[in-house]
């Protein structure tokens, strides 16, 4: 009884966690192009300049 049992949690064990991951891919939302644009922008003014800050300092040699 033991042994089906352990067939069964190796056998289907790796087959259930596939189907959860495939699942998983296949639920993933794509952004849409307005949001691509925002994040483009909203990253581009987080690594611009800090607000308040002031500009990195480059040591020339």
């Amino acid at each position: 009884m033991a042994d089906k049992i352990w067939f069964i949690v190796v056998a289907l064990g790796p087959v259930l966690l596939g189907c959860i991951i495939a699942y998983a891919l296949m639920r993933r939302r794509r952004l849409n192009t307005t949001e691509v644009v925002e994040q483009k922008e909203a990253m581009e003014q987080l690594y611009d300049k800090p607000e308040g800050g002031r500009e990195p300092t480059f040591h020339q040699r």
